[in-house]
């Protein structure tokens, strides 16, 4: 099965129960061929079996918020775009596996040559807050501010967790992709080019980092709406802002609250709480440190021994965390379990499933992204690139 990832997307579409289906919103429904039980006791053989079928012609990535049992057999782990420039560097696999979200699979395609192969073991393993920016929403949004006469002096910028044809849109509209841990560098080149930054998907990154980072107030923000008529804001906001932010944001980090740090805090005295920039602006400004994920990794293996640690972030890194380091106290934020759900889509079935029928010369769940799309996605993933110190 090919995904081709480029047809336009029409508003959230409803649709009657079982009657027809929308395959953009949809994907991921059919599961081509049989799909190996979860209670196999084989799977994790069969899994050997077919990465050592599979050799070099395959490269296999795993996100962070993997869950362990995929983990395990993942070439390289990261963050979304270091698994994408990993799977770029190496140009003889015939297959790249990514064990992430749909809008990773797009951006390794995006990135690697034309002779690889990306696939999504699960292609319902999409990412709630991409989707919550699509191509049309966001070309009406422009259109808006076009008449509220300020496209000419606003940069768009889009987080890294977002689907193709947005960073197209972006490269198209002069505008560059960045990550969560360039968003200050980021935005620092668009307000070189500009007076205002149209930020997407993620209104929080986007206004921790204007805030917190490039010492802007809350009043130079306004929220850009697209479910409310006329985007929820006025001409004079639009004109006023400096910050247009697009009403998107992590369904985990999104669940974090200030209560969860004051909770965390009263019951571990000394703790410290370490939470990712998606997190609401109330819960980093409740927090000791902001980071992104490998920031985060990174903080808590260079910590002393015996400290203890309170981490707002997905909880399939966090419990990897604290197994990594028995020496130090890791726990969770927030006393609710907060899994990525469509991250935990990509299974140890799928995954082996995937892997037998490439070994066996059939090609399944293949993400692909039209050459134009490709082409002004690559323009604002290397504008993001040639920044200085990136």
């Amino acid at each position: 099965m090919t995904v081709t990832q480029s047809s336009p997307q029409t508003p959230l579409p409803l649709l009657l129960l079982g009657r027809n289906a929308d395959p953009a919103t949809e994907r991921g429904v059919e599961c081509p061929g049989d799909l190996p039980a979860a209670s196999d006791p084989e799977l994790v053989e069969r899994a050997r079996a077919a990465r050592e079928a599979l050799g070099d012609r395959a490269f296999l990535l795993g996100h962070h918020y993997q869950r362990d049992e995929v983990i395990q057999f993942a070439d390289v782990t990261g963050d979304s775009f270091k698994l994408a420039k990993d799977a770029a560097a190496r140009p003889e696999a015939e297959y790249v596996i990514f064990c992430g979200v749909h809008f990773m699979a797009e951006s390794a395609d995006i990135l690697t040559s034309d002779h690889q192969q990306v696939i999504l073991p699960d292609l319902a393993a999409g990412c709630s807050m991409a989707d919550m920016a699509r191509l049309i929403q966001v070309e009406d949004a422009w259109a808006r501010l076009a008449d509220a006469g300020v496209t000419a002096s606003t940069v768009p910028i889009t987080y890294m967790n977002s689907s193709a044809d947005i960073k197209a849109f972006v490269g198209r509209n002069g505008g560059a992709v960045c990550t969560s841990s360039n968003a200050k560098r980021a935005l620092e080149w668009a307000f070189e080019r500009g007076e205002k930054a149209l930020f997407l998907p993620d209104q929080h990154l986007g206004r921790n980092t204007a805030v917190l980072e490039m010492g802007m107030s809350l009043d130079d923000c306004v929220l850009i709406d697209p479910h409310k008529p006329g985007f929820g804001v006025t001409d004079e906001q639009l004109r006023n802002a400096r910050m247009l932010l697009w009403r998107g944001h992590c369904s985990v980090h999104g669940k974090f609250t200030a209560d969860s740090v004051a909770d965390v805090r009263e019951k571990v005295p000394g703790i410290n709480v370490l939470v990712h920039p998606e997190c609401k602006y109330e819960v980093v400004t409740s927090a000791d440190y902001i980071g992104s994920t490998e920031y985060i990794i990174k903080t808590i293996a260079e910590a002393p021994s015996g400290s203890a640690w309170a981490v707002g972030t997905e909880l399939n890194l966090v419990k990897r965390l604290a197994e990594r380091h028995p020496d130090k106290n890791v726990v969770f934020l927030d006393r609710n379990v907060c899994f990525c759900s469509t991250m935990n889509r990509i299974d140890l079935p799928h995954l082996v499933w995937a892997m037998e029928s490439l070994a066996d010369g059939h090609v399944v769940n293949r993400i692909e992204v039209d050459p134009d799309t490709a082409h002004w996605a690559r323009v604002a993933l290397d504008r993001m690139l040639a920044l200085p110190g990136i």
